[in-house]
C-alpha cells in the first residue's frame, strides 16, 4: 500500500481537534483514510475510532485516550522496528501531554509527535515499496 498523507500537519490537527472537543477526529479517521492507514501500518484492524469516541462519554474521555496512547505506542515499535530514529510517539507522550498538559496546548503536542512519528513510519514504508519495485 502506497500511503499518499506523508505530510500531515499533526500540531493543527491536535488544535483543531482540540477545540472540537474530538469531534474533528470523527470524521478526519474515516475519511482522510488514516484508519486504513494505521490498519495497514499495525497488520491488523483497530478498533474504529468512533468506537472509542462512544466509549469516551461515559468515561469522560480516559478511553480515547487510552486509546490513541496504545495506538502511539505500536507506532513506535513499529518505528524502531523499520530504524528509524527518534523521538518516537510512546505512550505516556501521548497521555501525559493530554493531561498534565491540557491547559498548555499538550494535547496538540502529543498530536504532532503522534503524527511525526507517523509521518516518518509512512515515508519510510514507501520508500521501501519503491526500492522493492526497482528490483
Amino acid at each position: 500500500m502506497a500511503f499518499k498523507h506523508t505530510r500531515r500537519p499533526g500540531f493543527w490537527l491536535g488544535f483543531i481537534d482540540f477545540f472540537t472537543a474530538g469531534l474533528f477526529f470523527l470524521l478526519y479517521m474515516p475519511l482522510g483514510g488514516l484508519q486504513d492507514e494505521l490498519d495497514a501500518i499495525l497488520g491488523r484492524r483497530t478498533q474504529r475510532y468512533w468506537v472509542a469516541y462512544l466509549l469516551g462519554i461515559p468515561t469522560l474521555f480516559i478511553y480515547p485516550l487510552v486509546w490513541m496512547a496504545r495506538i502511539a505506542e505500536e507506532l513506535k515499535a513499529k518505528a524502531i522496528a523499520l530504524g528509524l530514529e527518534g523521538p518516537y510517539t510512546s505512550w505516556w507522550h501521548m497521555f501525559g501531554w493530554n493531561t498534565f498538559g491540557l491547559l498548555l496546548f499538550g494535547p496538540a503536542v502529543a498530536t504532532h509527535r503522534f503524527f511525526d512519528t507517523l509521518n516518518r513510519v509512512e515515508c519510510e514504508l514507501n520508500r521501501r515499496e519503491e526500492q522493492k519495485a526497482v528490483t
